[in-house]
């Protein structure tokens, strides 16, 4: 392994465990910054499903004791019972469209491009659904009926755009469907346990051939940094939330991606020729 591997190895995984969980797209700043240090081809498939596991193993960890209380709660306790129900209502519709769709949407979407419109789109999406007038009916991720997890789970198939965001997606989505932000945020958590899983177990065995004994080191390292900050993120979002709005990710989005469309427009970065 050289230094430079290294490196991007360690900048990867910075940005895959700090933007996963905001509502920001971490496969839209993958995209962009992969292309931006020049890590692409078919390794960096496989390493996006090392680091996404580390990310998700932050969020595990983070939430152990709920995930113990519904594990050991689950044969007898109705509110264990329900929440796994809600859970499970929610995951069904990213997988049956993701397996019908996502060849298709990896070939014609994965673009600095795409990911532009969608992070300039859904930022505008945010500013409205938190200026509306919010009316809360699920104040608890306990309290969700399973219509409520059904329209979550549709809202986060909507992620499957690249630069649209899973996390951005369902919070967004949970708070127009009547949801606290604590409600949608902690749901928007668990639901990426099950979803992110399958994707990369999906993926995993896909692409099973691209995995070289060589490259472990790397992606290690990706492992471990994008576990780190990932922690960092869930830790800070949830007090974030507590006592602020989705605002200023809102605005995030839309600045960062007409930097990105101004730069391509000006000639200065030629974005457009990144395909996947």
């Amino acid at each position: 392994m050289d230094v430079w591997s290294a490196f991007q190895a360690v900048i990867l995984g910075i940005v895959e465990g700090l933007t996963e969980f905001l509502p920001i797209s971490s496969t839209g700043h993958q995209i962009i910054v992969a292309d931006l240090i020049n890590f692409g081809g078919e390794r960096a498939m496989a390493f996006n499903i090392i680091i996404q596991l580390g990310a998700i193993l932050a969020v595990v960890w983070e939430f152990r004791r709920k995930i113990l209380e519904v594990v050991t709660g689950l044969p007898t306790q109705r509110n264990a019972q329900r929440f796994t129900i809600n859970l499970l209502i929610a995951f069904l519709p990213a997988v049956v469209l993701g397996v019908i769709f996502a060849d298709m949407i990896h070939e014609y979407l994965f673009n600095p491009i795409t990911v532009a419109i969608a992070l300039v789109v859904g930022g505008v999406i945010m500013l409205w659904a938190e200026q509306r007038n919010h009316v809360i009916r699920v104040e608890q991720v306990d309290d969700m009926h399973w219509s409520d997890a059904l329209k979550v789970g549709m809202a986060q198939c909507l992620a499957m755009i690249p630069g649209t965001s899973r996390s951005g997606s369902t919070i967004i989505g949970g708070l127009l469907f009547g949801l606290s932000r604590k409600a949608a945020t902690e749901f928007s958590f668990f639901l990426a346990m099950p979803t992110m899983v399958g994707a990369a177990v999906y993926s995993g065995f896909k692409y099973r051939h691209l995995f070289q004994p060589a490259d472990f080191p790397v992606f290690a390292i990706g492992f471990v940094v994008s576990f780190i900050f990932a922690m960092i993120a869930v830790r800070g979002l949830l007090k974030f939330i507590a006592s602020h709005s989705y605002a200023v990710f809102a605005w995030y989005r839309i600045v960062f991606g007409l930097v990105i469309l101004a730069t391509w427009q000006l000639g200065w970065i030629d974005w457009a020729h990144v395909q996947g």
